[in-house]
């Protein structure tokens, strides 16, 4: 509501004073009923259909992707702790699948890249990060090279290596699935093709509605303005599911659960549960 509330009110004024003028425009009695509102509306609601799955997949997918990354930083540090020879600490392995994770979030967001990653990845590799396009990418080499540095050691066996070295191409599978969301919206002429029919058709409904229901105009105007005008901002924030608005994906905790879940495998005390992602708090 706090995105339409000035449409809403633009659009209840208007019809406020459409019924005062008794439907006329400059003293010209506007020829309007509501059977052409009728029709146009039913295609409205398809083409808001249409971008607001459009918007929904893209969520969607995000998500999944997001899904995908715990569950290969799961698989790795399983393997890790049952394949690879208890001499070799995997500690930093580990922790460098969750910096990985908060990278991957500071990259689609637009952070700084080694923010929140104190504790997590060396800090040679964490000063390279800043200095880095692509810095989720640098971190899944190092964590190669970590694999790498294992086998040369004889401490895996090439063969679980293989099967490692997998898991982390389906994290650069991950991230470059929602950097292509992130780099690819939606074409602009389209979402303003839609802006504007559905402010024209709110702008005309109480010229068609006035002669048959009178007083009630404005209230059926703006509900049904409402629905138009809300899922055009749903569909618009959704768009880009990595931002900081309210429906937007949950980034900041979905890390956390990442960290939380991985230090609990390495028999740590997980941290407390975050408090509300930040994109949740409205300002």
């Amino acid at each position: 509501m706090h995105r339409i509330y000035g449409q809403q009110l633009f659009v209840f004024a208007l019809s406020c004073a459409v019924v005062l003028a008794h439907g006329q425009l400059f003293l010209w009695k506007v020829p309007l009923n509501a059977s052409p509102f009728s029709l146009m509306g039913v295609s409205f609601a398809i083409f808001l259909g249409f971008r607001i799955n459009a918007s929904y997949d893209r969520f969607w997918e995000a998500r999944k992707h997001w899904g995908s990354v715990l569950v290969d930083a799961r698989n790795l540090t399983r393997q890790a702790l049952t394949e690879i020879a208890p001499a070799r600490d995997i500690r930093p392995f580990v922790l460098g699948l969750v910096g990985f994770a908060s990278s991957m979030r500071n990259q689609l967001r637009g952070r700084p890249a080694d923010a929140q990653t104190e504790g997590l990845l060396p800090d040679e590799l964490r000063a390279r990060l800043l200095e880095a396009r692509s810095a989720p990418t640098l971190v899944l080499v190092w964590l190669g090279h970590w694999l790498r540095d294992c086998r040369q050691a004889q401490q895996l066996e090439p063969v679980i290596a293989h099967k490692m070295e997998s898991a982390l191409d389906s994290l650069s599978f991950a991230l470059g699935s929602c950097e292509r969301i992130a780099n690819t919206p939606l074409p602009f002429a389209y979402s303003v093709i839609l802006h504007r029919s559905v402010y024209l058709y709110c702008a005309l409904l109480p010229f068609g509605l006035v002669d048959s229901i009178g007083l009630m105009t404005p209230l059926v105007v703006t509900f049904v303005s409402y629905t138009f005008f809300a899922l055009e901002a749903l569909s618009d924030e959704i768009e880009n599911p990595f931002g900081m608005q309210p429906n937007d994906l949950a980034l900041d905790a979905m890390v956390a659960g990442i960290d939380a879940s991985l230090r609990e495998m390495l028999g740590e005390t997980p941290p407390p549960a975050p408090l509300p992602d930040a994109n949740f708090v409205l300002n």
